[in-house]
């Protein structure tokens, strides 16, 4: 009998954790061989790069792939199929794939596809993870920055779904096998307990609301669920509808039902500022923050260098929240500090670049 591939699918609404969380899974993965397919677009595979950048065996570079042409529950026959075909076809077949959703994306669809035929007897669905912001939700928020969603959302012009926050919430929580409320740290126990409270209430049975900060959770804990999610659909209650992707012969022509899409296409910009050697790790990142509020910057990620130490440091904000850490060394690489930044059009790109330059040594 062929045992099948598990299969975990994270997903989250953008600065819930997801990144983070995997990271720390890489990091303490016991020899686990994991494969990901991380479901990032835009100018800068930033967190596809940040997870390559892990320096173990057990993730090296050509186990991590990038789906950037979109939300991955909207172009599930295009990329998701024919990557995992590929992923299951290789020699050095993975003991563990792990799947990281774009903040858009819908899971029961990416869920259904498990039941492809290329795939559905090689692989399962071992659990769903959805990450939620603890901060954010507390506050009604459900994502740490709504307008970050928004530009994200602009940007994806295979997106087939314009799902309110609150649904693709309740979507996220209705399909999960496990639910991780992060960034507790931010919260008081009492608000903590009360929204892990809250979440088991709207949550299927037997579903595992857990309380995490910065991503820990043990990797026995995250993976090994066995819950071959793919064969219990019926009881992921879609709050959306489904996706017309879900038939297996959509007809070509039905494009045109999705046009309305790209009026917002404009609305929002992004760029990559070089700069060179940073001084100070922690002032720099203070001031980082300080800029993002002064210029109204959705989302700013990227890596610098920091003067005297041999490892880059990686940089993720949304909003004023930056979060770093130093992940490899640099090695033969340029010592260089690379941002990408994006925000709503009209940004300030001069002052932006004079305010990060004021921080950093002469090149």
């Amino acid at each position: 009998m062929v045992t099948k591939t598990p299969a975990t699918i994270i997903t989250g609404f953008l600065g819930a954790g997801k990144t983070t969380l995997i990271r720390n899974m890489l990091e303490n993965s016991d020899g686990r061989r994991i494969a990901l397919i991380i479901n990032e677009f835009g100018d800068l595979g930033v967190d596809g790069d940040i997870l390559k950048g892990c320096g173990d065996e057990t993730c090296r570079e050509e186990d991590v792939v990038e789906l950037s042409n979109g939300c991955i529950c909207c172009t599930v026959a295009d990329d998701f199929i024919p990557t995992m075909e590929k992923l299951l076809a290789r020699d050095d077949k993975p003991d563990h794939i792990v799947i990281e959703t774009s903040g858009l994306a819908l899971p029961q669809p990416l869920v259904r596809a498990f039941n492809w035929p290329g795939i559905s007897t090689r692989v399962t669905v071992d659990g769903v993870v959805t990450v939620v912001d603890g901060k954010a939700v507390t506050e009604g928020r459900f994502a740490h920055s709504v307008a970050a969603v928004d530009a994200q959302r602009a940007t994806d012009k295979n997106l087939d779904h314009e799902t309110p926050l609150s649904e693709l919430f309740a979507d996220q929580v209705a399909c999960a096998d496990m639910i991780l409320v992060n960034k507790t740290d931010l919260l008081d126990g009492d608000q903590a307990d009360a929204l892990v409270n809250d979440l088991r209430k709207n949550a299927r049975d037997g579903v595992q609301v857990l309380k995490t900060s910065m991503g820990r959770l043990p990797v026995d804990v995250l993976l090994g669920q066995g819950i071959a999610a793919e064969g219990d659909l019926d009881a992921r209650n879609e709050v959306h509808h489904r996706h017309d992707h879900d038939d297996n012969h959509k007809d070509e022509n039905d494009h045109h039902d999705h046009d309305h899409h790209d009026h917002h296409h404009d609305d929002f910009e992004s760029f990559v500022i070089e700069l060179g050697e940073v001084d100070d790790a922690k002032s720099f990142s203070e001031n980082v923050s300080n800029i993002i509020r002064d210029n109204d910057i959705l989302r700013l990620k990227g890596f610098a260098a920091i003067s005297g130490k041999p490892m880059r440091l990686t940089l993720q904000a949304v909003g004023p929240r930056v979060d770093t850490y130093f992940d490899q060394p640099f090695g033969s690489a340029p010592r260089v500090t690379r941002l990408v930044v994006i925000g709503q059009v009209g940004l300030d790109r001069s002052a932006i670049e004079a305010a990060l330059h004021a921080y950093v040594a002469p090149r």
